[in-house]
């Protein structure tokens, strides 16, 4: 796509117009640990987008991992907006639990996405930690507990080999539903490019490359991946977040509150201006942007989808190109178009 650099007629109004008909594809709906309150509840968000005029809304829950049931409710609840929940693979539920993706496809409206978890992957459970000293050190290494427990179940995606019973079965299941996509989650650049290739093994129609795991490829693996068809997502958290801050928000123990690899706290993360600039290298076509929204110190997910159309304009992004991105992008994952 060739980046158009006319000028746009900018008012007040243009990002709430522009609002009208967007897809928030990444809000973390709730409930929450009593620990790390949510901004709103899922009813409330859902409502304040129906205000906006927007087209739909996409919950996560990366705690216990099954958002289908909430957006059923919310759906039901709250007219006029669509509301899609889905499933992420959480060691709550025993990690690559084939039988918990196969009832989450059928449970309310049915799961819309399968995912491979957050906090609770390999990749990321080995490198969250705390600082000690000023120096930072994983909990792996600061607590055998975690170490024996937390990571040793940690969820993985084999580089080569085999591919295990429990994840062959997922991966069929989701080829069988081809309404429904497949979500790489919070996983290394190594698992990404394996699971992309088992995608097209399986003959799984749509998979996106989850925000974290986006950031930590090269632009040239980004670009190969969107060029085979993948879709490709980035988040208003990937510059507009807290760096540092600690946060309970997948374990209990108020000691397992990572500082040191949250998302705000990588070098990937550093500005918006880099963010865009990777992203038009890389190319439009199919990147998929929302917000990660939903956590109490963060503005509310409307606004922060707000937040985000004007960002985009400050950087010059057209609005054919905004649409693109906040809308038919999205609505292609969805299948609603």
């Amino acid at each position: 796509m060739t980046h158009d650099t006319s000028p746009i007629h900018r008012t007040i109004e243009l990002p709430d117009e522009l609002l009208v008909g967007a897809i928030d594809t990444h809000i973390h709906s709730g409930p929450w640990l009593k620990s790390c309150p949510g901004r709103l509840d899922p009813f409330q968000i859902a409502e304040q987008a129906k205000q906006a005029g927007m087209r739909a809304v996409v919950f996560y829950d990366h705690t216990f991992g099954n958002s289908a049931g909430t957006s059923w409710m919310v759906r039901r609840s709250v007219p006029g907006i669509d509301v899609y929940g889905g499933i992420i693979l959480t060691t709550n539920f025993g990690g690559m639990n084939p039988r918990a993706v196969k009832t989450a496809l059928h449970y309310g409206d049915g799961a819309k996405f399968v995912h491979f978890g957050t906090h609770c992957t390999y990749h990321m459970a080995s490198r969250e930690g705390s600082y000690v000293d000023g120096k930072p050190v994983p909990f792996k290494d600061l607590y055998p507990k975690f170490a024996e427990q937390e990571l040793a179940r940690a969820i993985r995606i084999p580089l080569d080999g085999p591919v295990p019973g429990e994840l062959e079965e997922i991966l069929g299941l989701v080829a069988g539903h081809p309404d429904v996509y497949l979500n790489t989650g919070h996983i290394s650049p190594g698992e990404v490019m394996r699971l992309a290739e088992l995608a097209e093994r399986f003959g799984i129609r749509k998979m996106i490359v989850a925000h974290p795991a986006r950031a930590w490829l090269s632009t040239a693996q980004q670009k190969d991946l969107s060029a085979r068809g993948f879709f490709l997502e980035g988040s208003v958290s990937d510059w507009l977040f807290h760096r540092g801050l600690p946060r309970t928000n997948y374990y209990v123990e108020r000691e397992y509150a990572d500082e040191i690899a949250g998302i705000a706290n990588e070098p990937q993360f550093q500005g918006v201006v880099q963010w865009a600039s990777q992203l038009r290298e890389v190319g439009l076509a199919n990147v998929v942007l929302g917000t990660d929204y939903g956590i109490g110190s963060c503005p509310a997910p409307r606004e922060g989808m707000r937040l985000l159309i004007s960002t985009l304009l400050d950087l010059q992004f057209s609005l054919a190109e905004i649409e693109l991105l906040t809308r038919r992008n999205p609505a292609r994952l969805l299948g609603l178009e």
